[in-house]
């Protein structure tokens, strides 16, 4: 049986879908906006939601494999493809950033003149209010669900929210105040925004690839709950860490060495409950070592 419920996995195809749908229709229209107005800032924009079309792609697939139980040649599951699909689609945006910011210097540098002022303020501001929308959702579901996969989509989209806007203000500047150069300026900075943001998701995804240990409020918790059974005399050996949304948890418990191993049992399978119930979805292991005085002196 999986280890993500039912209705997570479903939830987080369901905005994986939505990223998807979303993020076509920003990149036809973005498109057809930067062709007939000639806007940089606009095709920074269709080249950005064309990334995160190929990112959306690519995490509709991962939280669906991801979703999968584990089977005999992946006995821990696949929560890790999302972490992967997260990777991949960091990588694309780095590389289409730099492009953007090499066709907003071409742009200053030749002089272009927009076209279609009106038509090019109106998309700009469309675009920004359905980014923000379905930017909002999508990553309130990654959080949700802790899918980093999801979150890194619904980052992108939001951010899609506050480059839109200042393609719309670079429309804006040309349509009041004739100042065409804005455009060429907008696209440079929107193309290095996309090349720290994709540093950003990148870290995050390859920081789960390579097991960071959890956040340190997972760990405090865990803590927590270990050290308040009465029953044990210490604990030791604790490590965590994070594959997909699913928290590994594993730690050596000492317990008097009088116990039976009924008695030593019944305590640990408490605590692994308790984890998994307080930090799920998670897996726990939990060793049993009978207390040795000559190791307590040493």
């Amino acid at each position: 049986m999986s280890i993500q419920a039912d209705g997570a996995s479903r939830e987080k195809t369901t905005a994986a879908s939505v990223s998807l749908g979303t993020n076509f229709i920003l990149t036809t229209v973005k498109a057809v906006g930067a062709f007939l107005t000639g806007s940089v800032g606009l095709f920074s924009e269709a080249v950005h939601s064309g990334a995160d079309l190929v990112g959306s792609t690519l995490v509709l697939v991962s939280v669906r494999v991801a979703a999968a139980p584990p089977d005999d040649e992946h006995p821990y599951g696949h929560a890790k493809v999302e972490n992967i699909a997260g990777l991949a689609e960091a990588g694309v945006l780095g590389l289409l950033g730099l492009f953007v910011i090499g066709q907003g210097i071409e742009h200053l540098w030749h002089g272009v003149t927009l076209q279609r002022i009106d038509l090019g303020l109106l998309v700009a501001i469309g675009c920004a209010l359905m980014s923000g929308a379905a930017g909002y959702y999508i990553r309130r579901v990654g959080l949700r669900t802790q899918s980093a996969a999801l979150q890194a989509n619904g980052l992108h989209l939001l951010s899609d929210l506050g480059t839109s806007a200042g393609v719309a203000l670079a429309f804006a500047l040309v349509k009041l105040a004739g100042i065409h150069w804005a455009d060429g300026v907008i696209g440079i900075v929107l193309g290095a925004w996309l090349v720290v943001s994709s540093f950003r998701v990148g870290h995050e995804a390859f920081q789960q690839l390579i097991d960071r240990r959890l956040p340190d409020v997972d760990v405090a918790r865990i803590r927590e709950v270990i050290g308040g059974e009465p029953s044990l005399i210490s604990y030791h050996r604790l490590r965590t860490r994070l594959s997909g949304n699913v928290r590994y948890i594993d730690c050596h418990v000492v317990v008097p060495n009088t116990w039976s191993v009924v008695e030593a049992h019944q305590v640990v399978d408490k605590l692994e409950i308790e984890l998994r119930e307080e930090l799920k979805p998670a897996v726990v292991v939990i060793h049993v070592d009978p207390y040795d005085e000559e190791k307590a002196r040493r």
